[in-house]
């Protein structure tokens, strides 16, 4: 596999909202969570952690938000278009944002490390061999 290049460029479904990410995430985690498999209509949504410098963003976005089981507010970025999510962000801090990276252009960066939520996992789905598992969020 070639090396990935970067900046990486993403953008939501109609191209409203576009970024460029510039430097490796930090970790990429699949969320198995009851509300990550209604966010991905799937099984588990991947979430890579990044640095907002890291990060730049263009295009209009609307916010939602919810408390989490932990206590704290995920904000959710997305376009206002096509509904896409880009991003979440806890707005305590807000240094640390979680890519919806699915969308970038060049996705081989997208290989979970962590497996978190395996409590409410779909039972058809492997967990792959060596991968770090959590039954909730990991500390």
């Amino acid at each position: 596999m070639d090396e990935v290049q970067y900046p990486i460029h993403g953008s939501c479904q109609c191209g409203n909202v576009t970024y460029e990410l510039l430097a490796p995430p930090q970790r990429v985690v699949a969320c198995h969570c009851k509300a990550c498999q209604k966010l991905s209509t799937s099984a588990f949504s991947i979430t890579a952690l990044v640095n907002a410098k890291d990060v730049v963003f263009h295009g209009e976005m609307k916010r939602w938000e919810r408390k989490a089981d932990s206590g704290n507010i995920n904000a959710a970025m997305f376009c206002p278009v096509c509904g896409n999510r880009i991003y979440h962000v806890n707005p305590a801090h807000p240094e640390q944002i979680k890519l919806k990276a699915a969308n970038l252009d060049d996705t081989r960066i997208l290989q979970p490390t962590i497996h978190a939520w395996v409590s409410e996992k779909q039972d058809w789905f492997q967990i792959p061999a060596g991968v770090k598992q959590f039954p909730r969020q990991p500390e």
